[in-house]
């Protein structure tokens, strides 16, 4: 790799991985300075057919941005949430599935949030359940 600050060839100082993100800490062999960076492999797209029948590229950073909402104000890490969108990536790449359907993905969510924390997953499962009155939340909370 090139340094980002003279173009002149680095060496990798460090290396860590975690899940399917690979951090390298880089020198340069030319003006000594250092630099990180963060690779991951590219994958081919997976299509999310949506409820309506839409198709669209999978976005990892919408299944974040959703659990992150979820987990708002509850004693959960970021790191668990990292783990949880990690763990739903590789589960959805080892399917080699070109096109997986969005309530597939829900509930995959839906799993890992039940184990976790049970407010974060009622968030969640309101607003992807679409619930419209009290009735609704009575029901979930009693089969918990």
């Amino acid at each position: 790799m090139r340094c980002i600050f003279c173009n002149s060839d680095t060496k990798v100082t460090n290396k860590r991985d975690a899940g399917n993100i690979t951090r390298r800490r880089r020198e340069c062999l030319k003006c000594k300075k250092r630099f990180t960076t963060h690779e991951q492999p590219e994958f081919k797209d997976i299509r999310v057919i949506k409820k309506d029948g839409r198709r669209e590229n999978f976005d990892i950073e919408k299944i974040k941005k959703g659990l992150v909402r979820a987990c708002e104000k509850r004693p959960i890490s970021m790191d668990k949430i990292e783990k949880i969108v990690n763990n739903i990536h590789v589960k959805l790449r080892e399917g080699n599935k070109k096109e997986i359907t969005s309530k597939k993905i829900g509930e995959m969510i839906m799993r890992a949030l039940k184990k976790l924390d049970d407010v974060a997953y009622i968030r969640f499962a309101s607003v992807y359940e679409e619930f419209e009155d009290i009735k609704d939340f009575k029901k979930e909370i009693k089969n918990l």
